[in-house]
């Protein structure tokens, strides 16, 4: 039986290999470890892995020419210094003890309309599958027919996009992935009537919470929002004779794309006939690789059944004598790694048709029936067929950012671009002359013909660029079909030490926590949680940032004031050169001029300030058409939950880019939606509730009651809160999952800041429902003793939540004027409407009966 190591083992393990870094050791130690179904883990370190992983791609060099050792593989892999698998690679290559697919993303869908409820359930239930092996699963939506056409059933006319929408979000949160749930993309084409009910769905608080959700923008409605002219819609949407037709104003709907962007990160946007005429894969259409969607992130747009698995490339690794005046680019080693790179991929997916057939066989061995088992064996064997038929890769990068910072230039200069277009370039020609030999050794892709690609835009640039490599592929074809994209690497970046993907640094310095003793001298306590632990706030350095710092003779271990951290990063080249920093126009047009050398697309995302207009959205979306990209997606500081806390307050840019152009499609930005601040006053409030203790916090805008969080106190101190304290402040935060939570931070007797974190988790969960149906009423600015009547009339059949409701009144009675008269409401002594708040309780001036509970 093969050894087995607990979590902490690994952990610590993987610590040492990380030299210290513990975000990356417990990344490692609990998404990559190899383990079992049960938890366990049979792995020490990520040594182990890469061993693994070496090991099985050199089994399948065996089969073929020219086999790599796996003592070259593993020294690719090692220390994830130039090749990283990513995500399902990484887990599943070697791992025997789960069933799963080395697919990172598919896309399942139908040809032509299929609106049938048939249809729409066997996409769900295909979704599901895949999902229950790990992947991601993108699919459109367009072939459902518009809401209030008319069907063949007892419903007389359809119910539209947006309850299957609801439907195939819900089947994706019901989906456990490893501690993880699935990740879903839904689409829909702008032609299609229901597209502006798609766009607005995920804009009603709580809807459709388990998918992505871009929109497929042609050329022609773009060219009829910028003109300001009507746009034609229609059912079926690819139909020469459509059964249903419908005129928008193009305008109109590309302000509500703007705005819903503007204000929730989404939908994002997909050029798609950029993505169709760019498309190789495309050349094939008529042979089943017509592409209808993309995986979640966006960056693999696929037909329907077929599939891709990731690697990327670190780009930091291949910059000799970094930081330094000396710094230069290993081209030669950059373009040995990438042809290799693209051998390994092609390996992978000979890896990935050994899995699905394992997930094959299990579903024949399983017990249910033939025909309960049907759908899920059709489905894979759709599968392993598209896989094998085209061979589709996606080798990517990461560390971009680094790699230019390494060299010294900054991120989003023209000189940067040119640099970094110039890698990828580089990247492409390789892999794709990787993919012409593996052609001469393995065989071309099935399907593969140069005559179907001559015309298409990408292939003419490698023509151009390469004619002998062109050459080649005439004589000899391809191995796959595509075989680049650029994906997020998310917590392989972790690993890597790097910035993730083509994105910028998003901080290179930000603050973490540590757990400490709070009777240890020279502690300062920032934060207490729920079970009473101590943490201080300590400054973190972004790992490439220390090692500028070490070839500058700074000192990395020395303890910084803000002003010598402001001062270090000014010097640096990643100043003026983060997420928030960099010039948004031109990470579009960085972003155009890359995507030119990638032949899938690229996941990337536009980070701009809270305070920008939607005008500047909408400039940035036209910009991107323009500048050739495939797709877009923003996201504006405050409209979706972050996670990480910066080192010091942001300031706001002076202007909104003044070398913006301004955009022909005018948008008006909407009144301003309620916002709540960060940070509000509060007052603690302790009271008697049927002789149990409780303890209110209610936070206070302009000295009102604004929000309301309250409960049973767990002790005498009322929630780890000391009797002394009465006042405070309720903060707005997230969780490193960007969940957002509330805090609750007061001064101890030390003076030092102390918070406890979660208040909305500190009570019973059916307290905080309510608790926000409340807390709305009070932000939108109902009389006080109007919310005390709301309350009181609610009925509600739980003895403990009516407690909860009288704990609620007798809270906010406190910030009643003394006098005011109590509206709507009789003495119960006799009978009287002349009740008066008096000091938070109800006294009658006419019998001087009192009521305080």
């Amino acid at each position: 039986m093969s050894k087995t190591y607990t979590f902490d083992e690994a952990y610590q393990n993987a610590l040492e290999y990380f030299c210290g870094d513990e975000l990356a050791a417990k990344v490692w130690a609990g998404k990559y470890a190899l383990k079992d179904s049960q938890g366990n883990i049979y792995e020490a370190s990520p040594e182990d892995m890469h061993h693994r992983i070496a090991s099985e791609v050199a089994r399948i060099e065996q089969k073929y020419p020219n086999p790599m050792s796996e003592e070259e593989l593993f020294a690719l892999f090692d220390h994830f210094k130039y090749i990283v698998p990513q995500g399902s690679p990484m887990t599943g290559i070697g791992n025997n003890h789960q069933v799963a697919s080395l697919s990172n993303c598919f896309v399942i869908g139908l040809d032509g309309p299929a609106d049938s409820y048939g249809a729409v359930f066997m996409i769900d239930e295909e979704q599901v599958q895949l999902m229950k092996r790990r992947g991601g699963v993108g699919h459109d939506l367009s072939h459902i027919r518009p809401c209030g056409s008319p069907v063949n059933n007892s419903a007389l006319t359809s119910t539209g996009i947006v309850p299957f929408m609801e439907r195939y979000s819900n089947s994706t949160r019901e989906v456990a992935q490893d501690g993880r749930r699935g990740a879903l993309m839904l689409t829909i084409n702008i032609k299609h009537p229901d597209s502006e009910a798609f766009i607005d769905a995920k804009m009603v608080e709580g809807k459709v919470t388990g998918a992505n959700v871009s929109v497929k923008i042609t050329d022609e409605f773009m060219h009829a929002a910028v003109s300001g002219s009507m746009y034609e819609q229609q059912y079926p949407v690819d139909s020469a004779l459509p059964s249903f037709r419908k005129e928008v104003n193009a305008k109109d709907l590309w302000k509500k794309i703007i705005h819903n962007a503007w204000k929730s990160a989404e939908p994002g946007v997909l050029f798609w006939d950029t993505i169709l005429k760019e498309s190789l894969p495309d050349c094939y259409d008529d042979l089943g690789f017509r592409t209808v969607a993309t995986n979640p992130c966006g960056e693999i747009p696929l037909c329907p059944y077929d599939s891709c698995r990731l690697l990327a490339i670190n780009l930091y690794s291949y910059v000799k004598n970094p930081f330094t005046p000396e710094a230069e680019f290993d081209f030669d080693l950059f373009k040995d790694h990438v042809m290799k790179a693209q051998r390994i991929m092609d390996d992978i997916i000979d890896l990935e048709s050994e899995k699905i057939e394992t997930i094959i066989k299990k579903i024949e061995e399983d017990p249910e029936s033939d025909e309960i088992k049907l759908r899920e064996y059709n489905l894979w064997k759709k599968i392993q067929r598209k896989t094998m038929l085209g061979r589709r890769t996606g080798v990517g990068i990461t560390a971009e950012g680094d790699m230019l910072a390494a060299m010294g230039l900054r991120y989003g200069t023209d000189e940067a671009t040119d640099f970094a277009v110039e890698v990828q370039k580089t990247l492409c020609l390789s892999a794709y002359r990787s993919s012409v030999n593996l052609a001469k050794e393995r065989g071309a892709f099935e399907i593969f013909d140069y005559k179907r690609e001559v015309e298409n835009p990408f292939m003419h640039r490698i023509m151009q660029a390469d004619p002998e490599l062109y050459e080649d592929m005439k004589k000899h074809g391809r191995r796959n079909i595509a075989c680049l994209t650029i994906a997020p690497t998310g917590s392989t970046s972790l690993m890597t030490q790097t910035t993730s993907g083509i994105e910028p640094v998003f901080m290179p310095v930000y603050k973490r926590r540590r757990k400490v003793n709070p009777n240890d001298k020279n502690v300062t306590v920032d934060f207490v949680d729920e079970v009473g632990d101590s943490f201080e706030e300590y400054i973190v350095f972004h790992h490439k940032f220390v090692t500028w710092m070490e070839a500058k003779g700074y000192d990395p271990a020395k303890k910084y004031t803000q002003e010598e951290i402001d001062e270090l990063v000014s010097k640096s080249p990643y100043h003026k050169a983060t997420s928030n920093d960099i010039d948004w126009l031109a990470k579009v047009r960085m972003q155009g001029k890359i995507q030119k050398w990638v032949d899938h697309s690229i996941s990337v995302t536009i980070n701009l300030p809270n305070n920008v207009t939607e005008d500047l959205v909408a400039d940035l979306y036209v910009e991107a058409w323009r500048s050739g990209c495939k797709g877009c997606t923003v996201y504006r500081d405050g409209s979706r939950a972050g996670v990480l806390i910066g080192t010091k307050p942001k300031e706001k840019k002076e202007s909104e880019k003044e070398e913006l152009q301004k955009s022909p499609v005018e948008t008006k930005q909407d009144p301003k939606p309620l916002s709540r601040p960060k940070e509000l006053e509060a007052d603690v409030v302790r009271f008697q509730n049927n002789k149990e203790k409780w303890v209110a916090f209610v936070g206070l805008k302009d000295g009102k009651p604004y929000e309301i969080f309250t409960g049973i106190a767990d002790d005498d101190e009322g929630i780890m809160v000391p009797k002394s304290v009465s006042k405070g402040l309720i903060i707005k935060s997230y969780d490193e999952d960007g969940k957002k939570h509330y805090d609750f931070q007061f001064r101890n007797k030390r003076g030092f800041k102390t918070t406890i974190e979660g208040l909305d988790s500190k009570f019973n969960p059916e307290y905080w429902n309510y608790a926000k149906l409340i807390s709305g009423v009070l932000r939108y600015g109902m009389p006080i003793d109007q919310v005390i009547n709301l309350v009181q009339g609610m009925s509600l059949n739980d003895e403990s939540i009516n407690t909860w409701k009288n704990g609620v009144e007798r809270a906010l009675r406190k910030y009643l004027p003394n006098g005011q008269k109590a509206s709507g409401q009789t003495c119960q002594n006799c009978g009287c409407e002349s009740l008066v708040y008096q000091e938070g309780c109800l006294i009658c001036t006419n019998c001087g009966a009192s009521r305080c509970g």
